[in-house]
């Protein structure tokens, strides 16, 4: 049985692996480029996340605390992110970390000790599904904070990560880039799709209308934040499964771990996709 493409069942139990089953498409199917870069990606995601697996053994074996950040915009991709990252991770020596908007007791406390508790212990890797970065960006557009607390916060926080970073906990902060136009689309996409329409919060909402005074307050941010011990690595992500792959590759070319050398793909990160935030010459987002 052929399908509308050209395609046969047949095609496809004939093909013992995907690169004959591309030879198939080739052949007969018009969106062989889309099948192709699909195929590519997941063999690549799945080399880049046998070396994560290695990465986390060592990092238990030698008792590091390596705590990895994703913020950036509204459906820049950071949970797709993290996913990809956490998939095949023992979960033993792995957390993901996304608060809730604070307690009224939480309100009253110092604004970082919600999230010392959550810094990682040793032997183990933290995921923040965004983080004490809350205040640099959402919170002064969105009005969540006043000016007061918005300033203490942009001189506490390169001292709060100094200290981390004096104790050992190796700290990861990545910007997920995303231009005005593909933000929009995601939002429209989220709305659609009924398994994603949770995401699409009152806040999202607003970041389109509000897209200037983010990009005010992110920029703020890299100027005040961004240090040789606790630099800011901003990746491009309206192509999120390049975006992925980049990350992953990233985080993994920070480390020596053991059977690094032995690897099969490319563990340096692309320079097209992940920069430190002023080497960017342009700014998408």
């Amino acid at each position: 049985m052929k399908n509308k493409e050209g395609l046969s069942s047949e095609d496809f139990e004939r093909a013992k692996n995907n690169a004959e089953l591309l030879a198939f498409i080739g052949d007969k199917n018009k969106h062989y480029k889309k099948v192709e870069k699909t195929i590519v990606y997941n063999n690549e995601l799945r080399l880049l996340q046998i070396e994560l697996v290695k990465l986390q053994r060592w990092i238990l074996k030698n008792n590091k605390r390596v705590a990895i950040i994703f913020e950036g915009r509204d459906a820049a991709g950071k949970g797709g992110n993290i996913r990809r990252f956490m998939e095949h991770l023992n979960p033993r020596s792995s957390r993901l970390v996304a608060l809730n908007k604070p307690t009224e007791t939480q309100k009253g406390q110092w604004y970082f000790q919600r999230y010392i508790k959550e810094l990682p212990n040793p032997g183990e890797i933290v995921f923040f599904d965004r983080s004490w970065y809350n205040r640099a960006v959402v919170e002064p557009v969105m009005g969540f904070c006043s000016e007061h607390q918005y300033k203490d916060f942009l001189l506490q926080v390169p001292e709060f990560e100094h200290m981390m970073y004096e104790d050992g906990v190796v700290i990861i902060k990545f910007w997920l880039s995303i231009t005005k136009d593909e933000q929009l689309k995601r939002f429209e996409a989220r709305k659609e799709n009924p398994l994603k329409r949770w995401k699409f919060s009152p806040v999202d909402k607003q970041g389109q209308t509000l897209w200037d005074r983010y990009t005010h307050y992110k920029e703020k941010m890299f100027s005040k934040t961004h240090t040789s011990y606790s630099p800011w690595m901003v990746i491009k992500t309206n192509e999120k499964k390049v975006a992925r792959l980049e990350a992953i590759r990233y985080v993994l070319s920070q480390f020596d771990y053991e059977g690094k050398e032995a690897a099969t793909t490319v563990l340096n990160p692309d320079p097209n996709y992940v920069m430190r935030y002023y080497r960017s010459n342009t700014q998408i987002d």
